[in-house]
């Protein structure tokens, strides 16, 4: 039973250890406006997972197929504070309209922006990936890799992007005060 209380315990401490903007950037973007669905072929439903929780919208109907032109960014060395931004090119290389219904990251440091209008088919189009290197760094240089994931009407439905490198601290900065919440 403690067992179970310590990982209990220790996944929350995780999801907590990562402040996440994912809230607040879902809520100051504008959302698609729905389409009802005798009207639309690529109708989008909640996944649920066992434990209950509801993932990200995953678009039905017809499928069609995503190509990047790099699918891994190493940023080098930078030092600790700095904004990494890179933009993933992409091609909808399928014969259906592309639509991606979410882009996430694994930690709240790495923000997607994806486009919400469908992609036609033979068209191209970006998805930019910033990664904020605050508190990330350490002296002699912290390799860090963030994934996104970016859901759409493919097979598979995920795709992945990847920004890596590594983040410098320079010696004898202070560490950054945590709040305590």
């Amino acid at each position: 039973m403690n067992k179970i209380a310590f990982f209990l315990a220790f996944g929350l401490m995780l999801m907590a250890s990562c402040k996440s903007d994912t809230a607040t950037n879902a809520a100051a973007e504008p959302s698609a406006p729905s389409v009802p669905a005798s009207t639309s072929s690529n109708d989008i439903s909640p996944v649920s997972t066992p434990a209950g929780i509801t993932e990200p919208a995953v678009p039905v109907g017809p499928i069609t197929s995503i190509e990047f032109e790099e699918t891994e960014y190493d940023f080098g060395t930078v030092m600790e504070g700095e904004k990494v931004v890179h933009v993933y090119k992409f091609k909808n290389t399928g014969s259906e309209p592309l639509i991606i219904s979410n882009a996430k990251a694994t930690c709240g440091c790495t923000v997607p922006s994806w486009p919400r209008e469908p992609i036609a088919p033979g068209e191209s189009n970006e998805i930019k990936v910033q990664f904020d290197t605050k508190n990330k760094g350490k002296v002699g240089g912290q390799v860090q890799s963030k994934r996104v994931t970016i859901t759409a009407n493919t097979d598979p439905v995920n795709s992945y992007v990847t920004v890596k490198g590594k983040v410098d601290k320079e010696e004898g900065a202070e560490p950054a005060a945590k709040n305590p919440s």
